[in-house]
């Protein structure tokens, strides 16, 4: 089984691509709602929520968990790699990102050597895209944005409304003045506001979600892994489960990605062994 974890409703972004490349596996979805977004909480506090999910979700069978959360592929991946897949585990079990496979594709698109990022405040922070890119070519101008309103509003279902387009309009005036011709959407939350990060950002900026992207990379992977491709089980399976109210991600990702899903079940996952 194929797991996708994300603070809230981002990582459905990424969901949705994945499953429409590659149908034929088990789904699940966990999205920790009841504690989004994880962008303004501190490195120890975000290691800590993504123990917790990974350790949920190995319980449910999982064989590999994608990390559709950018704040948590930025600050706590690593540090649950390496506490979870240890011996027999690394060869049985995989947890992975979505931030280098996006990375890849920025470097090989920019033509002009500038680069824009834009995520929560621990994503900015960390550093890691600019870490990733310059591993692949160093001459690159990596420009950066923390925009800690966004998540908020579109958790709450608000990012069409005028006041959401304004702050983003503002948050993106200064990579605009860079002159950047590549934005790397940070936070697989952005997607459902791609339309108006292209309409700011104009027809000469190439905007990147990391949904495709990820469903691509992910497809090479399972290639070049059948040990792993061929024990995951293949039966069309989808669970979806919340930290929050499950009435509401339901409507949320009908009515925002066109997403038909069973409504999912409200979980605890600070308490993993005594649920």
């Amino acid at each position: 089984m194929i797991a996708i974890f994300d603070s809230g409703y981002g990582g459905l972004t990424v969901m949705k691509p994945i499953i429409n490349l590659l149908p034929q596996y088990d789904y699940i979805y966990l999205g920790d709602n009841a504690r989004s977004p994880y962008g303004n909480h501190s490195p120890e506090t975000i290691k800590k929520f993504a123990e917790e999910a990974v350790e949920y979700l190995f319980s449910k069978g999982a064989e590999l968990i994608i990390f559709a959360c950018n704040t948590a592929s930025s600050t706590a991946l690593r540090h649950v790699q390496h506490k979870y897949l240890k011996g027999k585990d690394e060869k049985d079990r995989k947890i992975l990102g979505v931030l280098i496979p996006v990375a890849q594709q920025a470097v090989k698109i920019t033509k002009n050597g500038k680069i824009g990022v834009v995520g929560t405040k621990a994503t900015i922070n960390s550093n890691v895209y600019e870490t990733e890119i310059h591993k692949l070519n160093s001459k690159i101008s990596i420009y950066q944005k923390a925009c800690p309103l966004l998540v908020p509003f579109i958790e709450e279902g608000w990012h069409t409304k005028p006041e959401a387009k304004s702050v983003l309009k503002k948050y993106l005036r200064s990579l605009k003045d860079c002159h950047i011709d590549t934005l790397i959407l940070g936070c697989t939350h952005y997607p459902l506001m791609i339309k108006d990060f292209k309409r700011i950002m104009g027809n000469k900026v190439k905007v990147l979600p990391s949904g495709e992207i990820t469903a691509e990379s992910l497809k090479a992977y399972l290639g070049r892994h059948p040990e792993i491709e061929n024990k995951l089980s293949k039966n069309k399976k989808r669970e979806f489960f919340t930290t929050d109210d499950p009435q509401k991600f339901q409507d949320f990702a009908e009515k925002n990605l066109g997403m038909k899903i069973k409504i999912p079940q409200k979980i605890i996952i600070n308490n993993v062994n005594n649920e």
